[in-house]
Order: structure tokens, then sequence, then C-alpha cells
């Protein structure tokens, strides 16, 4: 049954359509006969506890630099539409949670992706430490003199935004590294917030593996190396994707944090592991699958939409 499906998100014009989720994510709607609707984050409004969003309707096609059409702008009563992706990047700032407040009001009469009140309560580097075991030596702190302290433990440390994303503010100080105060001093001049402190994990050299996990199963993974000279993996910052398979202990990873994502609602989720480790949940806007279906010949859009029209259902 065809649904009306609303997108939040950043301006549809300037993405990669070759690499970007939320493309995949419509076109795979729009082949379903689903009815598509656009709009930004600062389009969306709460007027006497209704939500709704100036959008327009949308039409996708894989045509580079010809990727969409736009009809006439619209108010669109949210809670008359029957899905609203949340797909907006990060940072999960103030503006974010509000986001999630506001659209929390027609959840789950409309349903929305990712549960907006469970991305408010699941910080991606916070909602980790949540699974005890998992994660490598981490600290979170404002504090200099216990960050400091956790640098003298383990000599090569990763410091990092609580709230980032995207690589963006990551840091590698080694042992001796004279930086580190002057880090510290900058992160606090920029926010209140504390930062996230782990131990460095030598096994990056070998990837940063991103695993997508689809209403709490794990669908499909790529590896990202990062470049030489680079501690992040990101791909928007020179890492380089690679095929690859779950070992056994990602698989266990996948199995402890699945039955929870999938309680909480959280049907679109990529997750982070560097070696035997869990670094990040991503619930705001995963990324990656258009990377995996390239290397697995998989259709990681069309496994999200069968979980979110049985949820419908």
């Amino acid at each position: 049954m065809p649904l009306n499906v609303a997108i939040q998100m950043d301006p549809i014009h300037t993405i990669n359509i070759n690499a970007d989720s939320t493309f995949a994510l419509g076109l795979e709607a729009q082949s379903r006969g689903h009815k598509l609707w656009y709009y930004e984050p600062k389009e969306l409004s709460m007027r006497d506890g209704r939500v709704y969003a100036r959008g327009r309707p949308m039409t996708l096609r894989r045509e580079t630099g010809n990727h969409s059409s736009l009809g006439s702008m619209e108010k669109i009563d949210l809670a008359s539409v029957d899905v609203v992706l949340m797909r907006q990047d990060p940072p999960f700032d103030m503006g974010y949670i509000t986001a999630t407040h506001m659209l929390e009001a027609i959840h789950p009469k409309t349903l929305v992706v990712n549960d907006p009140a469970e991305v408010r309560n699941a910080p991606e580097k916070l909602f980790a430490t949540r699974f005890e075991g998992l994660l490598p030596p981490t600290l979170i702190s404002r504090d200099p003199e216990e960050i400091k302290s956790f640098r003298k433990e383990f000599g090569d440390i990763i410091v990092k935004p609580l709230f980032g994303n995207g690589g963006a503010g990551v840091f590698r100080i080694r042992e001796g590294d004279e930086n580190l105060a002057s880090l510290l001093e900058m992160f606090g001049q920029m926010n209140r917030e504390p930062v996230i402190v782990q131990k460095y994990l030598a096994d990056v050299r070998k990837g940063d593996k991103r695993i997508i996990l689809i209403d709490g199963v794990a669908a499909g993974a790529i590896n990202r190396v990062p470049a030489e000279g680079e501690a992040r993996s990101n791909m928007h910052v020179g890492g380089r994707p690679e095929k690859t398979a779950l070992t056994k202990r990602e698989q266990e990873i996948c199995d402890a944090i699945g039955p929870e994502l999938k309680k909480r609602g959280l049907i679109f989720v990529g997750i982070d592991v560097i070696g035997d480790y869990l670094t990040e949940i991503n619930v705001t806007s995963p990324t990656g699958i258009q990377e995996i279906d390239r290397f697995d010949g998989t259709n990681l859009a069309a496994l999200v939409w069968d979980a979110i029209e049985a949820r419908r259902k």
C-alpha cells in the first residue's frame, strides 16, 4: 500500500548521489510507489501542538546533476503522513534535540525513523558506554587532570568532541605531546561539554569497520582504511573503502546490542568497530549503505523499507 513519506534532511542539491544513504532510501521508497515529500530542518514548525513543515513533493532519479525534481512549496501536517525519515546530519546540538521533541509529538501514529525520543536518549558516543566490555578504555570528562592521568596510563590516546561527527575535531595525542593542554583549552572555549578520550587502537591501520544493523540485525559491513599519515578513517577525509565480512567478535558485538536497538525503535543504525572494540553507535543519520551494496551486491535500503513497512502494519 503506497505511503506518504516526508524526508527531513540537509539540502538535497548538495548530496553525492553515489554515496548518500538518504538518497538511496528515498529512491527505494519511490520504487515501491511511496510518495516523497522533502523539507529541511529549518522548515519544521510546531504551533499549538500541531507539527508541520513547509515542504515540497519530490521525485528522485540516479542522474548526476539532475537527481531531484521538487514541486511547489506546501504546508504539510506531519501527523497526516505515514512515515518521517529524520535524516539531517549532526552535530547533535540543541537544534537537533529540539527537532526530536517536535517529532516525538507525532510518533508513533506517524512512524518517525529513527524513533525521535530514542535518538535523543542515545547520543552516539555516550550510548555505546551502556554495553559493558565492548568499548576500549574510555574516559568522558572535561577535567584536565583526569585526561592527563588517562594519557599517562595509556600513553597514546584519541581525543574527540562528545557530540561531533564525521571525524571532525578528532586528535591523536601521544605520550609526551605538548599540545594536550592547549587542545583541552580550545575545546573548553568552544563549549562546556566533556570530551571523549579513548586508548588509541593500533588496529585502526587495518581499518575502522562500519557495520549496518537493520531492526537490530547485522545486514552488511564495509572496512574503511585511513590514508597514510591520517588517524581518521572517514571516507570524506580520505579513508579507503574495502570489501569485508564480519568476524566472530564483530558478530558478538552486533548480537549484544541488537535487541536493545530493536526495542528502542532504532531501525537503521551504523556502528563503528576497530579491532575487537565497539567505538560508536550511530543512530542520527547513519551512512555507508551504497558502498556496502556495491561490494556485496545487496540492497540495504530495501531491507530498511521492509522493516519500516512491517512496523507500519
